[in-house]
């Protein structure tokens, strides 16, 4: 019989991060199947890739994650090609940032669904049809390790799929199954984004990164096995070291500095 090809499936791969992890993951060798909402820029990615790499196996499935039957639509192209993933990394996200008063229910819906409930779908998914070994890379951010006003809800997306992840290592210790979840603080992606981080001032430049060190930090992470990994010297540095101080004062600093940026999901 011939053996099932295995693959590293990569959601959200036509943004700026999710496509470092897929040139990151095609300079390995890996065969990629990618997954995006626009089906123009899958394909703008697939030519650069197999143009960049003349070997590369390259498959692609315009998917919008929120949806329910979408998913169902991506997975039964995984199941119908038989392969196996080897690779998972849950990259899809949005980043909305405003007070919640402001949100609407279609938006509450949008970013727990798009940050949290779509990554548990695709690793229950990945678990039904993993090859011998599978490694899980989940993308949650340094705004879940604490509440944030002004960021609630992306926050608290976050945070949740810190804490799915790492429970689903726990359970799945010993089964060839290895999950990270990697909580960067800025990557300099977009050009809203890219300002953003400008604006922040020295904060914003200690704490972002470049998305092709991210992918190559993130997947050598995960190779170890790492619970969580958090890019950069200075990531670890506002993790660790205002837990120190209590935390109606860290939430005060937060929201002063929160309440002065507003973006929406693109």
């Amino acid at each position: 019989m011939r053996q099932a090809q295995t693959i590293t499936l990569i959601t959200g791969a036509t943004g700026g991060l999710g496509r470092a992890f897929a040139h990151a993951c095609a300079e390995q060798g890996d065969t990629l199947f990618l997954t995006g909402r626009s089906e123009e820029k899958l394909s703008a990615l697939s030519a650069a890739l197999t143009q960049k790499f003349p070997h590369l196996s390259v498959d692609r499935f315009a998917c919008d994650l929120t949806d329910g039957e979408g998913r169902a639509a991506l997975f039964a192209r995984i199941r119908g090609k038989g392969c196996l993933v080897s690779r998972l990394c849950n990259v899809a996200g949005a980043d909305i940032q405003k007070a919640f008063e402001k949100y609407t229910q279609e938006k509450i819906a949008f970013q727990c669904r798009i940050n949290f409930e779509a990554a548990v779908s695709l690793m229950r998914f990945a678990l039904d049809l993993r090859a011998e070994a599978l490694e899980i890379v989940n993308i949650s951010s340094i705004s879940g390790v604490y509440p944030m006003p002004y960021f609630a809800l992306y926050s608290a997306a976050k945070s949740a799929l810190t804490s799915f992840s790492r429970s689903l290592r726990e359970e799945m210790k010993g089964r060839g199954v290895k999950v990270t979840s990697v909580e960067p603080g800025g990557i300099y992606t977009r050009p809203d984004v890219c300002e953003n981080i400008r604006g922040q001032g020295l904060w914003g430049k200690l704490s972002a990164k470049s998305p092709a060190w991210v992918a190559r930090k993130s997947l050598a992470a995960v190779r170890k096995n790492k619970a969580v990994y958090r890019p950069g010297f200075w990531n670890k540095f506002i993790a660790a070291v205002p837990r120190l101080l209590p935390l109606p004062l860290r939430m005060r600093f937060i929201a002063r500095r929160w309440s002065k940026i507003e973006k929406d999901a693109f």
